[in-house]
């Protein structure tokens, strides 16, 4: 009996997180950019754009048409053919492609406080080693998991790129940035790594961090970047997840920001494992479609972080419709798993707009693969979180950041996915 109510709830919940998506556009009025915002970014850049009305027309590419022009109509052909057709454009000419050399991996329990946060949370800090031909690359990873709930737990894992301030396992500091204490109340696990442990946030010719590791040899145009290597780290710290008997490995999610939430939506594309991808306001070269032109562009990105993609991607500043993917196909990658994708009001540099569009022109895959998803091509209202089968959006108030806001929605979110 108990089993036909849970089913009846969690049945409600989907109904009534569905209709939002299909019709806030009749019942809210969708975001939109604020004007006077809009006037002070292009005053302060006027080499960007921030107008809607200044995006030129564009055309995607079809994700559910093949590399031969056949149209996919089966998640049969679009698992077998599509999405490693894809996959294989992003490597060649975004992200880069991981190599293939061999290396050893092991974990080390370093730490582990079974009454942390007085008693609520056990807390483990765990080194990934990874060893090459002699050279060795350490990732930290911490992680605290509820002791009032039953094993194991969904969690989530944080790439961090904000340093230790942010994600102190003492907890003598705190940040909204990783709320530890609300989201063990709430039932999950949740961890964190620092990217600067995978891969150093600077151009040094690809000479440290793991690429010194693995690399071997001349570079060549779709030889992996930084992102790609932050994403590789990711994985990593999901290969440790799968031995930790406190832990659903099923049931993970991932979380980035900025240039985290582009490091977690490439690794949640390369890496099935993860159920759960959430990528917080990551813009140009994350969530938002580069075709747009708004805001951050392919050209500045790579001027201003030459370190973060493959050297291919260069050949697309100021020549977007050349590229032959769009960032709508690197959403659908994730499809049929869960991906939440998100933006803040002030942070216009980031495409609101084009990263809502992403996810919208993403969906066809999505409902291949049956999922149950719907979205109005209008974006939800200020502060208004959208769910709909797979995927979720919110844009909130405010600026370029993740608050304790963002993570409840994703809490949200999550008790619909992982729970």
């Amino acid at each position: 009996m108990m089993k036909k109510n849970y089913s009846l709830i969690v049945a409600v919940i989907f109904i009534s997180q569905l209709m939002p998506a299909e019709n806030f556009a009749q019942t809210e009025e969708g975001w939109r950019a604020s004007k006077t915002t809009v006037e002070r970014l292009s005053r302060d850049q006027p080499q960007f754009n921030y107008y809607e009305e200044k995006v030129p027309s564009y055309t995607l590419p079809d994700p559910l048409v093949t590399n031969n022009g056949k149209k996919i109509t089966s998640a049969r052909i679009w698992k077998k053919i599509g999405r490693n057709e894809i996959l294989e454009l992003f490597r060649e000419h975004v992200y880069g492609r991981v190599p293939s050399t061999p290396y050893e991996k092991n974990f080390k329990l370093t730490n582990e406080d079974r009454n942390a946060m007085d008693g609520a949370a056990t807390l483990k800090q765990v080194d990934i080693t990874v060893t090459s031909e002699g050279k060795s690359l350490v990732i930290h990873l911490t992680l605290f998991v509820p002791n009032k709930e039953q094993n194991p737990v969904p969690l989530y894992l944080l790439i961090d790129n904000r340093g230790p301030s942010n994600t102190d396992p003492t907890r003598k500091l705190r940040s909204e940035f990783w709320p530890v204490e609300e989201v063990i109340a709430r039932g999950y696990g949740i961890a964190v790594f620092s990217n600067a442990d995978v891969d150093p946030d600077n151009f040094d010719d690809f000479k440290n961090g793991i690429h010194g590791v693995l690399d071997r040899g001349e570079r060549k145009g779709d030889a992996w970047g930084t992102i790609a290597a932050w994403a590789w780290g990711a994985s990593r710290c999901m290969d440790y997840f799968e031995t930790d008997k406190d832990i659903d490995h099923k049931k993970i999610a991932v979380v980035g920001h900025s240039r985290g939430g582009k490091t977690a939506l490439w690794a949640g594309a390369e890496d099935e494992r993860f159920a759960l991808i959430i990528s917080n306001e990551s813009g140009c070269g994350g969530a938002a479609l580069a075709r747009r032109r708004f805001g951050e562009t392919i050209a500045r990105i790579n001027t201003s972080f030459p370190h973060w993609f493959c050297s291919n991607y260069k050949k697309y500043g100021s020549n977007e419709d050349a590229l032959p993917v769009d960032m709508h196909m690197l959403m659908a990658l994730i499809a049929p798993r869960a991906v939440y994708v998100t933006s803040a009001s002030d942070d216009l540099w980031a495409d609101p707009r084009g990263s809502y569009l992403s996810l919208y022109h993403s969906v066809p895959v999505f409902r291949l693969l049956k999922t149950g998803t719907v979205l109005s091509e209008a974006m939800p209202p200020l502060n208004k979180q959208v769910i709909s089968g797979k995927v979720a959006y919110h844009v909130r108030d405010g600026a370029h950041n993740m608050l304790l806001k963002d993570w409840n929605w994703f809490m949200d979110f999550g008790d619909v996915i992982l729970k």
